[in-house]
C-alpha cells in the first residue's frame, strides 16, 4: 500500500482538516496519552534551507509523541553538496525513517520526493510555492481563537507575490463558507494571478489594496502580516527599497478592531514592532506554540497509528 502525503493543503478534505485540529487539540489538552505512540518511530527532518521554527517544531513534535530525529538543516551537510539529486536522497533516507519532512528551495521538491519515497512524506516548504504545516498551524490557530472560518474577513499583507504561507492559506480558507480577503501589498509584491483568478472562478470577494491602515483594517478578523524575503529577491537594491513598506506598531494598532487577531508565519524582521508583543491582539507566539501540536497530530496520521491515516 503505497504512503499517503502532504504536499499541498488541500490533500486534505475539509473533513479530515477537521479531525487533525480535533486530534491535535486533545493532544494539547493531554499530552501524556500520546506521549509513547511513536517510541519506534523515526522521522527524518531533510532541510535543505534555513529554518528555526518549522524544523524545531517537527523535532520537538516527533519527540513528545516518543519518536526518534535524524536529518540535517542545510544542504551543505548532506550529499546534495555532492550533487546528489532530492529522489536519490529521499530512496534512501526512507529506509532509515518512517516518515520524512522536507523543505526545499525548488517548488515541486516535495512532490518529487513523494513519488519516490518509501514513507509519507511532509512539504515543510517548497521555494515559493507551499507550506501546508504553516497552513494547518494557521488554521488551528484560527479556529482555536475565533472558534470558527466561516464568514471571516481576512486581512494578508506583505509579500505576498513570494510568500508561499500566503499561498497555502489562501487556497486552504477558500473551502470555506463566506469568506473574504483583503490583500495588502506593494504592486511589486501583489498576489500571483493565478490566485487571483482562481478567487474569482469560485466567486469569493477579495480586494487588493497597496495601503495598511484605517480603512484598510476597519472590517478585519484577522490580520496576517508577512515579512519581505530578502531570499526571493534577485538583487539587494529591490528587496532594500521594499522591506520597510509595511510596519505594523502602536500606533496602527490604535485604530484596529478590537477583536481582531494579528498572525504572523515568523520570522519577523521590523514589520511587526515589538512594542506589539504586548497587544492582546497579538497572536503569533501562541500560533508557533499551536504548530508542534498540529504537527504532532499529522505525524501520528500518516504514519496510521490507532487507525488514522
Amino acid at each position: 500500500m503505497s504512503p499517503r502525503h502532504l504536499i499541498s493543503p488541500l490533500d486534505f478534505s475539509v473533513e479530515e482538516l477537521d479531525r487533525l485540529m480535533d486530534l491535535a487539540s486533545d493532544m494539547k489538552s493531554n499530552p501524556g496519552k500520546y506521549a509513547h505512540v511513536c517510541d519506534d518511530k523515526r522521522i527524518a527532518t531533510l532541510f535543505y534551507e534555513p529554518s528555526t521554527r518549522t524544523r524545531l517544531s517537527f523535532e520537538a513534535a516527533m519527540m513528545n509523541l516518543g519518536g526518534k530525529v535524524l536529518g540535517f538543516s542545510s544542504a551543505d551537510n548532506s550529499s546534495a553538496a555532492k550533487g546528489e539529486s532530492v529522489a536519490d536522497t529521499v530512496r534512501v533516507v526512507s529506509c532509515y525513517a518512517d516518515i520524512v519532512a522536507m523543505r526545499h528551495p525548488k517548488e515541486g521538491a516535495a512532490l518529487v520526493a513523494s513519488m519516490k519515497s518509501l514513507v509519507p512524506v511532509i512539504n515543510a516548504g517548497d521555494g515559493g510555492h507551499q507550506h501546508p504545516t504553516q497552513t494547518l498551524t494557521d488554521l488551528l490557530t484560527i479556529r482555536s481563537l475565533k472558534g470558527g472560518f466561516n464568514g471571516l474577513t481576512y486581512g494578508l499583507c506583505g509579500d505576498l507575490k513570494f510568500g508561499r504561507t500566503v499561498h497555502s492559506l489562501i487556497e486552504a480558507l477558500s473551502r470555506y463558507e463566506n469568506v473574504r480577503f483583503v490583500l495588502i501589498s506593494p504592486e511589486e509584491l501583489r498576489i500571483p494571478s493565478y490566485i487571483r483568478e482562481e478567487l474569482k472562478t469560485k466567486g469569493i470577494p477579495f480586494e487588493e489594496v497597496v495601503r495598511l491602515d484605517e480603512s484598510t483594517m476597519k472590517d478585519l478578523d484577522i490580520l496576517y502580516m508577512t515579512r519581505v524575503q530578502k531570499e526571493r529577491f534577485f538583487n539587494e537594491e529591490d528587496y532594500l527599497r521594499m522591506k520597510d513598506f509595511y510596519i505594523l506598531d502602536k500606533e496602527k494598532m490604535k485604530v484596529a478592531p478590537a477583536k481582531m487577531l494579528i498572525l504572523h508565519p515568523l520570522p519577523r524582521v521590523n514589520e511587526i514592532a515589538v512594542e506589539v508583543d504586548e497587544d492582546p491582539r497579538a497572536a503569533y507566539f501562541a500560533q508557533a506554540h499551536y504548530g508542534v501540536y498540529i504537527r504532532m497530530a499529522l505525524i501520528y496520521t500518516l504514519l496510521g497509528i490507532g487507525g488514522e491515516g
